[in-house]
């Protein structure tokens, strides 16, 4: 199978992204992506030696704005959306039936409107896995109360388009808060309460119409950010990063250091090596300049270690200094990052140690 496959989870809108690519190419999409996640994928997606060509939107999101645009400013993905969600400045327009080409494989763009005009479900191409946003649920459907909600809408969606797939094709929400991660369309015919075979659309409409649900909070903010694909209102920027130095995001979510960035940056950071004294005096040395403080004494000392400078943490292999930075930043420390690879890869890349030896 040639087919790379990650579910990855925003726990405060408990939203739903998809990572697919094809193995051979490393051509890769998103869809659903979650501003505030935007840097977890792309280090997912750097981390895989991944190339992101799309981000694709199953809707106009009302409770999270979507990372389309950073990831587009990140990493020079392109964004589709569907015609009918009235979003501006995406690359693509999909209507019903049009295809998202990524590899040897592709996706499915199916009209499925209920939950909002413009909703889309996207199909693989062999149908044996959907996405279907917030039209249908793992045992529920979306709302229809607010933007340009149509219960009769929706259950026809559901029953053509998505009931009439495969019954083993598998299907993926945009969310669920309950946990629960995936279904089918056997299961969804068979178990669902509100759009089971068994339910009639008018049954449908009648439930719908009594859900006294409360408005959804972030909707007056991510609404209008989502038309602008994500794009930040003039004036604001895009989510705080530490720009000192050139660093990266592990999918592990710390911050890394190449030896050879700090080398040049040595003087505006603050360098802690965690290790233990004989590995300060051992063969490997330490980096001019730093101080030790050992890992396991590092929370009871951490006032020894200054607040208006960057703090990098190093060890032999950049493993216990990861640590480190979590356990700094659990203290309030904000501008913390660590050391890739550690002293050996430091030592590797020629960069100047005190001790040690050759």
């Amino acid at each position: 199978m040639n087919l790379i496959f990650r579910q990855l989870g925003d726990p405060t809108s408990s939203t739903y992204t998809y990572l697919l690519a094809d193995a051979d190419t490393r051509e890769a999409i998103l869809i659903d992506p979650v501003f505030d996640q935007a840097l977890r994928d792309a280090a997912l997606i750097d981390e895989l030696g991944l190339r992101l060509g799309w981000t694709l939107e199953t809707h106009v999101h009302a409770d999270h704005v979507t990372g389309a645009w950073l990831l587009k400013h990140r990493v020079g993905s392109s964004i589709a959306v569907g015609a009918n969600s009235g979003a501006q400045a995406a690359d693509r327009y999909l209507a019903h039936g049009d295809k998202i080409s990524f590899g040897s494989r592709h996706l499915e763009a199916r009209a499925t409107p209920g939950h909002t005009n413009g909703c889309l479900t996207y199909v693989m191409g062999d149908r044996t896995m959907a996405f279907t946003g917030d039209c249908l649920l793992i045992r529920g459907s979306g709302r229809t109360d607010f933007q340009q909600g149509d219960p009769r809408a929706m259950w026809r969606s559901v029953h053509e388009q998505i009931f009439s797939l495969p019954g083993e094709c598998l299907l993926y929400p945009g969310h669920d808060y309950r946990g629960l991660t995936v279904t089918s369309v056997a299961e969804e015919r068979r178990f669902n309460p509100r759009l089971a075979d068994s339910i009639t659309i008018e049954d449908f409409v009648g439930q719908m119409s009594h859900l006294g649900l409360p408005h959804p909070r972030q909707i007056d903010v991510a609404v209008p950010a989502n038309l602008r694909c994500g794009r930040p209102a003039e004036g604001m920027g895009e989510t705080p990063v530490q720009s000192w130095a050139p660093l990266t995001l592990t999918f592990a979510g710390i911050h890394e250091i190449q030896p050879a960035v700090l080398e040049e940056r040595l003087s505006l950071a603050e360098v802690i090596d965690v290790r233990e004294p004989d590995e300060w005096d051992g063969s490997l040395g330490h980096i001019p300049g730093s101080k030790l403080i050992p890992l396991g004494l590092l929370a009871a000392r951490a006032e020894e270690i200054g607040r208006t400078r960057p703090v990098v943490l190093a060890c032999r292999s950049g493993a216990r200094s990861a640590q480190a930075v979590v356990i700094l930043q659990r203290l309030g420390f904000r501008n913390v990052v660590n050391l890739a690879g550690g002293l050996i890869r430091w030592r590797a890349s020629g960069s100047a140690v005190e001790g040690g030896r050759e």
